[in-house]
């Protein structure tokens, strides 16, 4: 028992007596302002904690038989949705038709508005060397031109849609394309419409006008922080024609949420190339192309959330800290004030 009082020589934090306190103006000042200081700082600290940060990391893609999800949502302000079509086509040059591909075509009057809608319930199935217009026309025979004839429904098209061209209508196309997962393109042009129903509409493919604005286009659901570089792109062609190729990288991503849930879904980066039509050229028609290739390599990005010792260790040392800089400003008003009172009652007393 003799040695326990020899404990208080250990003591950190002496108590003076009450009497011994004094208690100022300027001090309770300086408190005011170091608690809001204090709550200020604690609430940063508790939002620092509470939001999560994202590691990356990298591995090769294992993923096999999969479909690729393209989501387009693209106007074409000077374009007319009949003669829009939206083909794919794999590396292997076979065009693919997807009975579950849902894409919509949204006819635009000359201010953007909404006038009418089309569905798409599959993508037009063609072979690849027949109605492709980036093949030679010029060797074609002539006896067949002669021989073709346009039949009534031709003729209606090629009158409302000139009458639609008339009126400054346009067409926007959105919805999803489930392609298979290998390289490939997909593009949107008139390449839908027949060769000289193509040429009684536009009187030839330099007068075909691929002006466009890229709304969204994603390849999978969007993740936190995701950017899509192609968001919001529009050009817009002036006296000129010719096609638009996007050269698109795709890397596979995997996201983690920080409940475990796993969101797979893909990023990408595109280089963009855009081809003048020339006027001795009659070989290509104008479309808008996006050419896409799969990277190896997956990213994985995980949610995680800061460690609760490390936001105790940083709450300590920020109100810690706080504390004992009040203090000092404290001592320090408490002084200048004492000095000039002194200062002030000498000068009367003289």
């Amino acid at each position: 028992m003799g040695r326990i009082p020899s404990l208080k020589n250990f003591n950190a934090f002496p108590h003076a007596e009450d009497h011994l306190l004094k208690k100022t103006y300027s001090g309770a000042i300086v408190t005011i302002f170091g608690l809001i200081i204090m709550v200020t700082l604690f609430a940063h600290e508790l939002k620092f904690y509470l939001t999560t940060y994202t590691v990356h990391q990298m591995s090769v893609d294992l993923k096999r038989g999969e479909t690729l999800p393209i989501h387009i949502n693209m106007s074409f302000p000077s374009l007319p949705c009949e003669v829009l079509s939206v083909d794919a086509i794999d590396m292997s040059g076979k065009h693919e038709v997807d009975l579950h591909t849902n894409i919509w075509k949204l006819r635009l009057d000359k201010y953007g508005h909404i006038i009418g809608t089309e569905y798409l319930n599959d993508l037009v199935e063609k072979e690849h060397g027949t109605h492709n217009h980036d093949h030679d026309h010029e060797h074609q025979d002539e006896q067949k031109k002669q021989e073709h004839t346009f039949n009534e429904d031709a003729e209606k098209m090629v009158k409302s849609v000139k009458q639609a061209m008339e009126n400054g209508e346009g067409c926007r196309v959105y919805g999803v394309l489930d392609v298979q997962r290998v390289a490939g393109n997909f593009h949107i042009s008139v390449h839908g419409l027949n060769i000289f129903v193509a040429e009684k509409i536009f009187d030839g493919s330099s007068h075909v006008n691929v002006s466009h604005i890229i709304h969204d286009l994603s390849f999978g659901p969007k993740y936190p922080g995701i950017h899509n570089p192609l968001d919001e792109t529009t050009r817009i062609l002036h006296d000129t024609s010719g096609t638009f190729k996007y050269y698109i990288k795709i890397v596979p991503t995997e996201y983690r949420y920080l409940s475990k849930q796993v969101l797979p879904t893909n990023q990408f980066s595109v280089t963009e190339y855009f081809v003048p039509k020339r006027a001795t050229d009659r070989s290509a028609w104008p479309a808008v192309y996006f050419l896409y290739d799969l990277s190896p390599i997956t990213v994985t990005i995980k949610e995680e959330r800061r460690n609760f010792l490390h936001f105790l260790t940083r709450l300590c040392a920020v109100l810690g800290g706080t504390f004992a800089m009040t203090g000092m400003l404290d001592r320090w008003m408490y002084r200048l004030i004492e000095s000039v009172t002194k200062s002030k009652t000498r000068s009367v007393l003289r």
